[in-house]
């Protein structure tokens, strides 16, 4: 016992790192992440409206309203509603006045789908006839409803033995690891196809799992959650919705130690935002290559419709990857907001970079040349055009440079 407890706390120390380490980085907010973990109230706000469509795998241990629970520990208000029962299909839902009446109800932010816990990891041949014509159905039940609802497609996990009932007819489903990988592949074709939301409770599994497989996720069945599993997938959708860390949440259902809550939350967290393009979450984020004064911006934004970016010298964009020349040098804040749902949906991003302006080439001063690159930023021999000169005084200077016959 003493030793799990041990190899818990080695796991914890590292992911806790991680977690915090790339959440602020990416935003440029590590004052702001430190006192999230500890004075978690004092966040902005959110209330959320959302509906649960699925069966016994959503609402085993009421997992919804864990999720309520911990975004309500965080000072969020999640209010939900549900349309579950035990082995509803994507077809039987597609049909089902129920489950329709309850799309149409309100213009809800997010409408989560979860099929059949097999029938996503049967062959794709299969899969394409009997889940995706009826996800889609659901898909455009919830668009034609409110264009501003995000659907969130629910990425179940394997069983614990993969799928002995199906073995025989389809091998890949043997194991626990040929089941996730089929169930990892579907979700994520029916969440890009639909441009939708892809909340990555599997894959939470898979990692809780491969980093501790003392914690049994699993029921007697070796199929239906623990409340363990439970939980493991109430933060994953927590991460996912808000597009923050369940690490510090103070709710912890009965009958989970503390130390092993904080474990599934740091999986919960790592899983989902290391990865937000990946699971077609919809978010904004940029890299930049600078030259001198030229810079290139990338867009790496996920699950968006349009763009517009800021410089910060007056300048905008709305190109996917477009490019800016500062006049002046100096540090400058560049924001960019994606768009989705037709403009219901924007997230924004700010990231400062800085960018030396070209020195006048024709003053004359007392520097001294040390280094000269080329623009690939190799060493030059004056063999390419323009050259950059780097000088002794730290200044750089972009030179337009013909090499002579």
């Amino acid at each position: 016992m003493r030793k799990m407890i041990k190899k818990r706390l080695k796991i914890l120390k590292k992911t806790f790192f991680l977690v915090k380490y790339n959440i602020s980085i990416k935003n440029n907010i590590k004052p702001l992440i430190v006192i999230f973990l500890f004075f978690p109230n004092i966040m902005l706000t959110q209330s959320i409206d959302i509906l649960y469509i699925g069966n016994s795998y959503t609402y085993a241990n009421n997992m919804p309203q864990m999720v309520s629970d911990i975004a309500l520990s965080f000072g969020d208000t999640l209010n939900f509603q549900t349309s579950t029962f035990g082995g509803a299909t994507f077809n039987s839902h597609s049909s089902n006045v129920s489950t329709l009446d309850k799309i149409s109800q309100k213009n809800w932010d997010y409408v989560v789908l979860q099929a059949q816990s097999q029938e996503p990891s049967f062959s794709p041949a299969q899969v394409a006839n009997d889940v995706y014509p009826y996800a889609q159905i659901l898909i455009d039940s919830i668009t034609s409803n409110s264009i501003c609802t995000e659907p969130i497609f629910f990425m179940t996990w394997g069983r614990k033995y993969g799928d002995q009932q199906n073995c025989q007819f389809y091998p890949p489903v043997c194991t626990y690891l040929g089941m996730q990988n089929r169930l990892r592949e579907s979700y994520l074709s029916m969440s890009f196809t639909s441009n939708a939301t892809c909340a990555p409770v599997g894959i939470s599994w898979k990692e809780s799992i491969l980093q501790d497989s003392s914690i049994n996720l699993y029921t007697s069945d070796n199929s239906h959650p623990s409340i363990y599993g439970s939980y493991l997938t109430a933060c994953t959708f927590y991460s996912t919705i808000y597009k923050k860390p369940s690490l510090g949440s103070t709710y912890i259902p009965v009958g989970i130690d503390s130390l092993t809550a904080i474990f599934l939350q740091n999986v919960a967290s790592k899983t989902v935002l290391d990865s937000l393009n990946v699971w077609n979450i919809f978010n904004s984020d940029f890299s930049s290559n600078i030259f001198v004064d030229s810079v290139s911006f990338v867009n790496m934004s996920s699950n968006y419709e349009n763009v517009l970016w800021n410089f910060g010298d007056g300048n905008t964009s709305i190109d996917d990857n477009p490019h800016n020349i500062y006049a002046n040098d100096g540090f400058f804040d560049i924001k960019l907001t994606a768009i989705t749902n037709s403009g219901c949906l924007t997230d924004t991003i700010t990231k400062s970079i800085f960018v030396t302006s070209p020195l006048n080439i024709n003053e004359v001063n007392n520097r001294k040349v040390i280094r000269t690159i080329n623009i690939l930023g190799s060493e030059s021999l004056f063999l390419y055009k323009p050259l950059i000169y780097i000088y002794d005084n730290g200044s750089v200077e972009k030179v337009i440079k013909y090499q002579k016959d």
